[in-house]
């Protein structure tokens, strides 16, 4: 019932999980879904954009062969992101805290 209301749990991965994982030969796909604006003030160098707003009709270009990490300012968007994709039958994880706790390397 609740997974009705509320969209499908996802799972939330720290910042310094993620910032090994991106090291390893299967790392994940980084999914950043700010504006353009925000994303070109500083992303994580591995990170793709697509605008929340878009996610929906992106999925073609989301592989679901590997992990994906959903990415915002502070994880509420990129939250309701990795619930979309979590109902499209994607593995995804949240990086908690988003940008705002993100300690790893930056890209401008």
């Amino acid at each position: 019932m609740l997974e009705w209301l509320l969209g499908p749990r996802v799972d939330i991965i720290e910042g310094q999980e993620l910032a090994r994982r991106l090291k390893a030969a299967d790392a994940p796909y980084v999914l950043d879904v700010r504006q353009p604006g925000e994303f070109s003030q500083g992303h994580i160098p591995e990170a793709h954009l697509i605008p929340l707003g878009q996610v929906s009709r992106r999925l073609n270009e989301i592989p679901k062969d590997r992990p994906i990490v959903t990415v915002c300012r502070s994880g509420q968007r990129s939250g309701v992101a990795a619930q979309q994709l979590k109902r499209a039958g994607y593995d995804v994880k949240n990086l908690a805290g988003g940008m705002s706790m993100w300690r790893g390397a930056t890209k401008r």
